[in-house]
């Protein structure tokens, strides 16, 4: 039997890489499932792609006022749900000394600040029992030269999975973290990254290749379940040994 038959999932920054992935193989599991993305056209194209048991909304998690908007539509599609995804993020390089404050507030306003409001607005439409899996980082664990600003909001967001455990207990909602190595997603190719350092995250990942995004799905797939079903607060490292070897 399908292990999310009967269930609604929403996923947020699912119109690429590791989100898509996660929207199709939830859908082969049974779910419905709503997308939501920042570019209307990115929307459409996964919408077109996943098929009919997907919904796509434009939303902006650094916004509270589309996160509201994003709670009517989700209230006037499905009513409630199941399953919350929370991976939305971005990921930008560069040396610490270079920051700007503009960089920082961007990136922790999606990455950490987005992730908190997308629970609180959403929560409220969530059935008891329900799961939230939320998008952290191996660099919460380890550390890569121009990511600070990133492992220091992914680690925020490994926080709020521990908090939001405790929080969420009286709806017994299960929230864990998946925690995803280097992977092969558009995220590298906005991070504008030296030629060189691909080789070289290459060379400290002990399985030796790049992870693919349905290999994250299908971590995501489990904690999203009732295979998971004795698991809050957790946090599950997919990073092909990166902090454990």
């Amino acid at each position: 039997m399908a292990r999310l038959t009967n269930k609604t999932a929403v996923i947020t920054g699912g119109t690429t890489g590791i989100g898509f992935e996660t929207a199709k193989l939830f859908i082969a599991e049974g779910a419905r499932v709503i997308i939501t993305g920042r570019n209307q056209t990115r929307i459409d194209e996964a919408v077109a792609a996943l098929g009919p048991n997907v919904t796509g909304i434009k939303a902006d998690v650094q916004s509270l006022d589309e996160l509201d908007h994003l709670a009517t539509q989700i209230r006037n599609t499905v009513g409630q749900f199941d399953i919350l995804f929370a991976n939305a993020g971005i990921a930008k390089r560069a040396d610490f000394r270079d920051v700007t404050e503009a960089d920082f507030d961007q990136e922790i306003a999606i990455n950490f600040k987005g992730a908190f409001f997308t629970v609180q607005k959403l929560e409220p439409l969530m059935n008891n029992g329900g799961s939230m899996i939320l998008t952290t980082t191996v660099l919460d664990q380890t550390a890569l030269p121009g990511e600070s600003i990133y492992g220091a909001s992914k680690a925020a967001v490994r926080s709020l999975a521990r908090s939001l455990s405790r929080e969420l207990l009286d709806r017994q909602i299960r929230v864990n973290a998946v925690s995803p190595g280097p992977i092969e997603t558009p995220i590298w190719s906005k991070m504008d990254l030296p030629e060189d350092v691909p080789a070289q995250v290459l060379g400290r990942t002990p399985i030796g290749r790049f992870g693919k995004p349905d290999e994250i799905a299908k971590a995501v797939l489990f904690l999203a379940s009732d295979d998971s079903s004795y698991m809050l607060g957790e946090e599950i490292l997919v990073a092909g040994g990166w902090a454990t070897l």
